[in-house]
């Protein structure tokens, strides 16, 4: 790619650069990127960026001729077997979610957990996760959340909703086993809304089946999975290089670049795609197999690249209970940065739409919840009052 696309990574600390190095599985890394390095910040950051285990792949082979204190390759060892552990735990209960479903006729095709493991490192244990994400059709969703309550799963209720806008503004639920310690997220669709997106017959009329487990397991095609981990990775700023790994990795297999960028044109997030192209190809030295995967990397797609540097210049948890101030202010910029000029516009015509908080503000009778649509903007604006007055 030409200078002047180059990131600007002059405040990323040195232990995360040591760390996309070693990600890089170079056969050497120069000694410039070994010095003065924190290795308690380096284990901090491995945890937090969730590739300690690829990191303990990779490092135990610099042990021998690097001074690498022994508390931090004993420590990735131990995180790679808890690790392991784990992801035999989930890729269990995936296959017992599969038949589950497969016996009362429930289309079900595996979005992140070991599946990802599998099909991009060639290894369950090489890659994180904290849970199965699945997507269902939306019409099954009420006969799916019984089902796993009969099995003994929780329901997380944390969606509040009015005149059903569950279905577009969320796009999935979380589902507990609290004997198993595991944890199913069971999506409708594959991004929150308001956006276009393939609905799930499309997505299951190019499904791929995985051979992980021996019954019949569905994933998203290539193409599919290219797009969506792109978008999911850019909502979250790529705060987790696990993210831009799966691109990475994703990349290097064999891609029909020519659907992809088809498919990125049709909803609208060709520069989704660019951006984690940039982002793979600059901090990962992903290699361009092919000519077309050039046409990504675009001036905009370079913009949203270089907006992301900030969440690799400190350990950002966009999910905390506490999110700093500053933090949020960039992130909501960020997120309205990566929108088309129809998605921006589709997003602001959604404020039009009443939120549950109207609800709760003037509880009106279901049968009259269509009157918060003209009663919108005087909620608002109450509640605005209200909160600047305290």
């Amino acid at each position: 790619m030409h200078h002047y696309h180059r990131l600007n990574l002059t405040k990323v600390p040195r232990e995360l650069k040591l760390i996309l190095e070693l990600l890089k599985q170079n056969e050497h890394v120069q000694d410039d990127f070994w010095l003065e390095i924190n290795w308690e910040q380096f284990m901090e950051l491995s945890v937090h960026h969730r590739v300690y285990p690829m990191l303990y792949h990779t490092l135990k082979t610099y042990s021998e001729i690097r001074e690498i204190p022994a508390f931090v390759v004993e420590g990735l060892q131990t995180l790679y077997k808890q690790n392991t552990f784990h992801m035999l735990l989930l890729s269990s209960e995936m296959e017992q979610v599969n038949q589950l479903f497969r016996y009362h006729h429930i289309h079900m095709l595996i979005l992140k957990g070991p599946t990802l493991g599998h099909e991009l490192f060639g290894d369950i244990s090489l890659r994180t996760s904290s849970d199965i994400d699945v997507l269902i059709p939306i019409e099954q969703l009420e006969k799916v959340e019984s089902i796993l309550l009969q099995q003994g799963y929780l329901k997380d209720d944390y969606i509040q909703t009015v005149l059903n806008d569950w279905k577009w503004r969320h796009h999935h639920m979380t589902f507990t086993h609290p004997s198993k310690g595991t944890k199913l997220e069971v999506h409708w669709r594959l991004h929150p809304g308001p956006k276009r997106e393939p609905d799930f017959q499309e997505l299951w009329s190019r499904k791929r089946r995985c051979n992980l487990i021996n019954s019949p397991l569905y994933t998203l095609h290539h193409e599919d999975l290219f797009l969506y981990l792109s978008s999911h990775g850019a909502r979250h700023g790529w705060s987790r290089l696990r993210w831009l790994l799966d691109i990475h990795q994703l990349a290097n297999q064999e891609l029909d670049w020519e659907n992809v960028a088809s498919l990125a044109k049709e909803y609208d997030i060709f520069h989704i795609g660019g951006q984690a192209m940039v982002l793979s190809t600059q901090l990962f030295e992903t290699e361009i197999l092919d000519e077309r995967m050039l046409s990504f990397m675009r001036t905009k797609s370079v913009k949203l690249a270089a907006r992301c540097v900030y969440y690799l210049e400190s350990m950002i948890h966009l999910h905390a209970d506490h999110v700093p101030t500053s933090t949020a202010r960039y992130h909501k910029y960020y997120l309205f940065s990566l929108m088309s000029v129809k998605q921006k516009a589709l997003f602001l015509l959604s404020f039009l739409f009443p939120y549950p908080e109207d609800a709760e503000t003037l509880r009106l009778p279901k049968q009259l919840h269509v009157l918060y649509f003209p009663l919108r903007p005087f909620l608002w604006f109450w509640r605005k009052t209200r909160k600047n007055a305290v």
